[in-house]
């Protein structure tokens, strides 16, 4: 069984627990792609109602969360609220790191001082970096283990505190707007704008699975791009279709994005 086999096998018995136990339970962190492969068994699972859940709502890392019917929660939205007053069922711990060293750390430095300790990447989620530490999201878990263990990235020392999840800390990015035009809303036309490429460029990192809509994976040029949607492309960066504007006297349709970098 190959390795995306086996990450849908792996939703899918998370998904059978949940319905057999009539208890919550989750996967580990799925990357965009994983919950790609997942989406089917976490959405449209007959027997135990699923989600991606990430610990905030722009997270791309997110883990695959099932629970029972007592649980009345219909969107991701729903879920956090019940997670926030419900501190011992959360799946998800959130630890801070700070630290006084002169030179800033990287997402990086962070990871690679995490999966040092032996952790898999699964257990992690985003990571947060600020100036002057970062938040990282985990497996709760892990919560104990990270506490009593993580104290260096890099050469640069670290002090720790456990923060809930509503206390994430969510870095100033450089956000820009940039607007254009597009002869439609399908997703290759608004790729190439976006990212100042040619549609055929565009088209092809579709097609290779290099292009993410709402943390999903696309392969189809021809899919209509709405307000609001969040369009990733690997390795080049992350844009939110903000506004849908009329035509222009050549039927060009008028679109603006913000730009995170």
């Amino acid at each position: 069984m190959n390795e995306d086999k086996l990450i849908i096998a792996m939703a899918e018995d998370k998904a059978d627990q949940c319905q057999e136990n009539y208890m919550i339970t989750n996967t580990g962190f799925l990357d965009m792609r994983q919950q790609t492969l997942c989406k089917n068994t976490v959405t449209k699972n007959p027997g135990a109602k699923g989600f991606f859940y990430g610990g905030y709502p722009d997270a791309e890392r997110r883990i695959a969360v099932f629970i029972p019917d007592y649980i009345e929660a219909a969107t991701e939205k729903d879920l956090h609220e019940y997670f926030l007053k419900n501190k011992e069922e959360s799946p998800l711990a959130l630890i801070r790191a700070r630290h006084n060293g002169y030179k800033p750390l990287s997402h990086r430095d962070y990871l690679g001082s995490l999966t040092g300790l032996g952790i898999k990447r699964d257990a992690i989620g985003d990571i947060l970096v600020s100036k002057d530490g970062a938040d990282i999201l985990i497996l709760r878990e892990m919560h104990d283990f990270l506490l009593a263990n993580y104290g260096k990235a890099g050469r640069t020392y670290l002090e720790l505190t456990a923060e809930e999840l509503d206390q994430l800390i969510l870095p100033e990015g450089q956000v820009s707007e940039k607007s254009g035009t597009v002869a439609s809303l399908r997703l290759d036309n608004v790729v190439a704008a976006a990212f100042g490429m040619s549609r055929s460029n565009a088209a092809e990192a579709i097609k290779s699975g290099s292009v993410f809509v709402n943390n999903l994976q696309t392969a189809k040029n021809e899919k209509l791009v709405r307000e609001g949607d969040k369009i990733v492309w690997r390795g080049k960066g992350k844009v939110v279709l903000k506004d849908i504007g009329g035509n222009t006297r050549k039927d060009r349709i008028y679109i603006t994005f913000m730009v995170m970098r």
